[in-house]
């Protein structure tokens, strides 16, 4: 498999899912304020382009939560989700979507609102509203969507690394991480993953 990312982007999550379970894959880092992202084989792959992209012996798959998914199914004895039960399975799939379509969206006004808008008070509406909506999202995650000590309660799945990679953005977006304890307790224990510092380790290397 490959994996097309770029750093602090939420690429880091389907990075982390891949090496929690040990898969073998090739990290391919793009430069997208150099625009690799647009360029025409990367088109090919993914004519959204962004990122993530996964390149699979079946195809390519596009979209967070389906590459989550995927990896989860992939390799069922990591236990990155509960395979064997449809409604909890739904439930996880149910939160990762949240943050795919709501939260990151939410994140994205702030230097993304060109895909929403043209003028410029638009924009800067959209900029200063960041705080407030990242902020109402991820209190609702605090009180009522993230169970403790993982997302779905004592198990480790695909939910958590994409709630630590949305996670990282908090602060640059103006939310008082005071007012989310557990979301930030659970960022800080993921941060200490193996997995996850060499995901981390390897976006950032040069």
């Amino acid at each position: 498999m490959k994996l097309y990312y770029a750093p602090g982007t939420c690429a880091l999550a389907s990075h982390i899912a891949l090496e929690e379970a040990g898969a073998t894959y090739e990290g391919v880092k793009l430069d997208l304020r150099a625009g690799d992202q647009l360029k025409p084989d990367y088109l090919a792959l993914n004519p959204k382009g962004r990122v993530p992209t996964l390149v699979t012996e079946h195809g390519v798959l596009t979209e967070t939560p389906a590459i989550l998914a995927f990896v989860a199914h992939s390799f069922p004895a990591a236990k990155l989700a509960p395979l064997d039960d449809a409604f909890a399975f739904a439930r996880a799939q149910a939160f990762n979507s949240y943050l795919c379509a709501t939260v990151h969206v939410a994140h994205a006004h702030k230097l993304r609102g060109r895909r929403w808008a043209d003028e410029q008070t638009s924009l800067a509406d959209m900029q200063r509203k960041v705080p407030q909506t990242m902020g109402a999202c991820f209190e609702m995650i605090e009180g009522s969507m993230l169970e403790g000590p993982f997302v779905v309660g004592k198990a480790y799945t695909i939910c958590d690394p994409y709630l630590f990679t949305l996670a990282q953005w908090l602060e640059a977006d103006g939310v008082d991480p005071d007012r989310i304890p557990k979301v930030i307790d659970h960022r800080r224990r993921m941060a200490e993953r193996p997995a996850v510092r060499k995901a981390i380790a390897e976006e950032l290397a040069a």
